[in-house]
């Protein structure tokens, strides 16, 4: 069951799935990102890169605080809205595409709404209360996605026993929980966390499935950009070097009907994703 509209509409933005698949443009304000890290830590530097991402077509812009890396240490509330709200107040004002803050924590958060982003992306699936109560008070997009442990621990050895059913009815469940606090269906999207606590053929496994969960009715977003497992196939080591293998992927998930990507190449990823917009346009023409 596929979400009826193509337009999700809320008071402070919109996106428009007429089109096809939608890219969210990743931007990491951290040191210590696995693919970026440092490269946009520098405040203008981010801001002129959100800028940047906004022009190349980005729907929406990510902005990450945080490290989410295997192996990442966590960062302070402090420290978080102190690199995260100067970038998101001035991409606010210079240009119109959404903005959604990549945290688990509450404060983080409310700053962020607050400075001018529009969704929340927690990779906890709100497993704080308050993140729900948050979105739903303000009307907010919210992205769910799942993890097995943390970042620190989650790549030590992940273990499932149906990987694809097991993270299936995991987010089926906080999505109805977060509807239960309020949040509108609509306003749920869910991630299946690729590269957060999964092998390489854990990964596969839920991209050659990732129908089902377009199947529930929940708009779905994956984030497969430069990730290890497109290293570990492809032999390149250097995630900047996974741009064919991330298109891959990107083509994948938009033919399968995921409402949004999250990649580091924006401009590039566009490319894939008209292309194959287009292709599923003219076939339902016909």
């Amino acid at each position: 069951m596929r979400v009826k509209s193509n337009l999700l509409k809320w008071p402070t933005g919109k996106l428009d799935f007429s089109g096809g698949c939608l890219l969210m443009g990743v931007l990491n304000i951290t040191p210590d990102s696995f693919s970026d890290g440092g490269q946009f830590f520098d405040r203008d530097k981010a801001i002129e890169q959100g800028v940047k991402m906004a022009a190349d077509g980005a729907a929406i812009i990510d902005v990450g605080p945080e490290s989410t890396r295997p192996g990442a240490q966590a960062v302070t509330a402090d420290e978080q809205v102190r690199r995260a709200i100067p970038v998101i107040a001035k991409l606010a004002k210079k240009t119109k595409t959404c903005i959604s803050i990549d945290t688990t924590n509450y404060e983080v958060a409310k700053a962020a709404l607050d400075a001018g982003a529009n969704i929340i992306n927690d990779i906890t699936a709100l497993a704080d209360e308050r993140m729900a109560q948050l979105a739903a008070k303000q009307k907010t997009p919210v992205i769910l996605m799942h993890m097995q442990g943390t970042p620190r621990t989650m790549q030590g050895e992940p273990k499932y026993k149906d990987v694809v059913s097991e993270i299936l009815k995991f987010l089926l469940d906080r999505a109805k929980r977060a509807e239960k606090f309020g949040i509108a269906k609509e306003r749920i999207l869910i991630d299946p966390g690729i590269g957060f606590g999964k092998t390489v053929e854990h990964n596969l496994q839920l991209l050659a499935n990732i129908d089902k969960f377009v199947k529930t009715g929940y708009r779905v977003l994956v984030g497969p950009s430069r990730k290890w497992f497109i290293g570990k196939l492809t032999g390149k080591e250097d995630p900047a070097d996974r741009t064919f293998g991330t298109a891959a992927a990107v083509a994948l998930c938009a033919s399968a009907g995921v409402s949004i990507v999250r990649v580091h190449d924006v401009a590039k990823m566009l490319e894939v994703a008209k292309i194959v917009n287009a292709i599923i346009k003219g076939k339902g023409a016909t």
